[in-house]
Parts: C-alpha cells; structure tokens; sequence
C-alpha cells in the first residue's frame, strides 16, 4: 500500500475532526461523568471520522477500533483483519472539560499489529503531527507549512525532562517517579500532546504504569508512529513492542516512551525501581 497517499487522506480527516473539536470547544455536551468522561464533541468527532474513513477504506477490508463504537462492534470483525484503523477522537477528555487545551485527536493504521501511518492533532495549538512507516515525522499548521521533526539528542538522566500526567497517577507510579533519576518534570494533558512536547523536543520521556486500569490501544498507535519515526522509542519496560488489536484493548504493565538515546537504560532503571518497589 502507499502509505504516503493513505497518510495524506488521514491527514484531512485530521485537520476536519480538530475544527469540531475546536468548535464543539466553546459549548458541549457532558454525556457521561467518571474517570472516563465522554462529551458531544467525543461523539462528533468520532463519527465525522468513521464517515470519511469509511468512505475511502472499505470496511470489507479495513477493520476500525475506535474508543467510542468498539463495544457495540464483534471483536472477531477486527482479529481478523490484518488492516485496522485505530481511534482516539478526543484524548485527554479531562483536560477538554477543563479547557486547559492539552487535548488531542489519534488515528493511526495499523498491519498486523503494528501502527504504519499515525496521525496526531492538537486542535488548541493548531498544529498537527503525522508519520508513515520509514517516512518521517512531520509537523504542519493548517495555514500549509510543513517540517520535518526529530527527537533530542540528550543523553544524560541529569539533562533529560520527562512528560507526567495530571489524573493518572496512582500511588505505585508516584513512588517510581519520586526515585525515579530523572527529576526535571513537565505536566501535560493527553498521551498526543505529551508525545509532540517530546518530538518538539520540549521534553524527552513519558512513562506509563497500568494500575486498577491500563491505557488502551487508541492511546499509544498513532503516538507511537509519531515518535519512532522522529528517532525515539516506545516500549514496555523489557523493550518489547507494543501490539495493537488484540482481543484485550489494555496496555497493561510498564510503558516507556523516550528521544531514543539511552533507552535501555531508562528502561532497565525503571524495571529495577518497580522491583525494589514490589518488595516493599
């Protein structure tokens, strides 16, 4: 497939679910409360997506997880497809509500479990991030301009700043991060806007550890793509890759997303904490 010419049609998608997240922005809709909240612009934005998506790539062929319909869908439909779109229409609800603008919009393609065209957009900054599969990262407004981006080249735990959530944040995961030797800390919102500080190279680590609940495939796909193609890394904590389309949607365990320049040892620092942490 040409993922370039599939990254391009994305990329329109993207731009047209960012202005109803901008628009919807101003007025919605709460429709459910929670620790998972889910608001009108949530469903517009999902819909408008499946609609052009759909339009284009033939459900026939081409698979779609998307967080708001993937319940209502038979889990079987997607395992057997090797082609799965993958959809987050409004991650970093929380910060959404609270207008803090630290939201972003994932669609990412995924072969075989792995994302090959990835698609972030951060509506409230007006900036949206898009990779392919041995392409590049690029960045681009919605004016045309257009550049590539590449992740820091920091190579010292001393020099590194590292992305933290504001709501996910359970006990477990304060005690790795207070050991933790990184200590320059950088909150932001969503999983999409902690990955574009990172390819900005405003900051150069995000971590994540599951708890009573885990992140879920629509999370991490198209960020994922969007940081490896710009020189970083996204792993568990063993350095394993993530697989997506799974009959279980949950990423559970350690998640490590870094520039890519001492990766393995961020990752072996961490499995060491949690260790010594465990026993406790």
């Amino acid at each position: 497939m040409n993922f370039e010419g599939i990254c391009a049609i994305a990329r329109r998608v993207g731009w047209g679910a960012a202005n109803i997240l901008l628009e919807q922005s101003r007025s919605f809709e709460v429709e459910k409360f929670g620790d998972s909240p889910v608001t009108s612009a949530d469903i517009a934005a999902n819909t408008y997506i499946l609609e052009k998506l759909q339009v284009v790539f033939d459900p026939e062929t081409f698979a779609y997880l998307s967080e708001e319909t993937y319940q209502s869908q038979p889990t079987e439909v997607r395992l057997n497809r090797p082609w799965v779109w993958i959809i987050d229409p409004l991650d970093g609800t929380k910060d959404f509500i609270n207008r803090t603008g630290e939201y972003a919009m994932h669609i990412a393609l995924a072969y075989q479990g792995r994302p090959v065209v990835a698609i972030v957009a951060c509506p409230a900054f007006g900036k949206l991030y898009s990779a392919t599969l041995r392409g590049g990262t690029w960045v681009e407004t919605e004016n045309g301009d257009r550049q590539r981006l590449q992740a820091s080249n920091k190579a010292e735990f001393a020099d590194l700043t590292v992305v933290a959530s504001r709501n996910h944040r359970g006990g477990r995961f304060n005690q790795l991060m207070e050991q933790f030797p990184v200590k320059q800390q950088h909150q932001i919102g969503s999983v999409g806007c902690k990955i574009a500080a990172i390819v900005e190279q405003q900051a150069d680590l995000y971590l994540s550890l599951s708890g009573k609940s885990a992140p879920k495939d629509w999370d991490f796909a198209a960020p994922e793509l969007i940081l490896t193609e710009a020189g970083g890394q996204f792993t568990y904590f063993d350095q394993s890759p993530l697989q997506y389309n799974r009959e279980d949607v949950n990423q559970w365990g350690g998640i490590l997303a870094s520039n890519g320049q001492m990766h393995d040892r961020l990752c072996q620092t961490a499995t060491d904490l949690l260790t010594a942490i465990d026993k406790e």
